[in-house]
């Protein structure tokens, strides 16, 4: 597997992966009603943010966006979001997009990568988080409406860098 830029060929495969992450409405907030216009202006950063994707035989199995999580006097942090495609889940995808992300963000000179809403559901991907490094420093109780499990808390979770 190779995590490379994301070129605008890769949109075509990378779009049915958010547009399936998304309608599923488990894990992000975003609407599920996304159109693929806004989705494409929403995951395709331009600089200093960067999107890549997890790439293997020319199949785009997974992709990760990342950037300083906010400007000004915040822009020390970064911050990144990962979707990967559902018939490759468990596969170590999110982990290699997720190690990936932490060294840009190193050599991007950040003090550490914050995540702003992890649903508490998202058991796969809070232990990935943790073996890399971060903690959850906060929970937004009930800041989540799941569609099977109701209203649950969103975590923040944080690496320093330091």
């Amino acid at each position: 597997m190779e995590i490379r830029e994301f070129t605008d060929d890769d949109w075509r495969q990378v779009w049915p992966i958010v547009r399936e992450v998304v309608r599923a409405a488990d894990t992000y907030t975003y609407d599920p009603n996304l159109s693929e216009e806004a989705a494409r202006g929403t995951w395709i950063g331009t600089p200093p943010s960067r999107t890549v994707v997890a790439v293997e035989d020319g199949r785009v199995l997974g992709t990760a966006k990342m950037g300083p999580n906010r400007d000004g006097p915040g822009s020390h942090v970064s911050t990144a979001s990962f979707m990967v495609d559902k018939d490759v889940r468990g596969r170590g995808v999110g982990s290699a997009l997720c190690a990936h992300v932490l060294a840009w963000a190193r050599e991007q000179g950040f003090a550490g990568m914050q995540f702003n809403a992890v649903a508490e559901s998202n058991a796969a991907g809070i232990r990935v988080y943790e073996r890399l490094g971060f903690k959850i420093v906060g929970t937004v109780p009930g800041a989540f409406e799941h569609p099977t499990l109701g209203r649950i808390g969103l975590h923040v979770m944080y690496c320093d860098f330091g």
